[in-house]
């Protein structure tokens, strides 16, 4: 499957044992790797902010699978700066990311057929096409 975003193209498959090809990430591996790279800028953002830089940092995002959906997502930030410093930081980091703030504050979904109207009221924050 390929998807557009923004002018870039982002392939995402399945591995063999689920019958895909293995041409690219699966699409549960890509929401994992958006918390991640959204978690990781963030983090760097507020390091900014506080006047320095993490040029170590470093995000890893595992999930936990109950059916077909995470029961359980687990962010581990690493980093050679102070630990208490990058505590900080990190609660800074996940109020600033969208992605996390979206996971912990679910918005409402709608899943439609092409062509009909879109909900309004909210500016679009943009999409993907696959």
């Amino acid at each position: 499957m390929r998807t557009e975003v923004r002018g870039f193209t982002i392939r995402s498959d399945e591995p063999p044992e689920y019958r895909g090809d293995d041409t690219g990430p699966t699409p549960t591996e890509l929401f994992l790797a958006s918390l991640a790279s959204c978690l990781g800028m963030s983090l760097a953002f507020a390091a900014r902010k506080r006047g320095f830089e993490l040029p170590d940092a470093t995000v890893k995002v595992t999930g936990t699978y109950l059916g077909p959906r995470f029961q359980r997502i687990r962010v581990e930030v690493g980093s050679s700066h102070p630990r208490a410093e990058l505590v900080e930081l990190l609660e800074r980091a996940v109020r600033y990311c969208y992605v996390s703030n979206t996971l912990l504050t679910p918005p409402a979904m709608e899943f439609v057929v092409g062509g009909a109207e879109e909900a309004g009221g909210a500016e679009e924050a943009g999409g993907a096409e696959a």
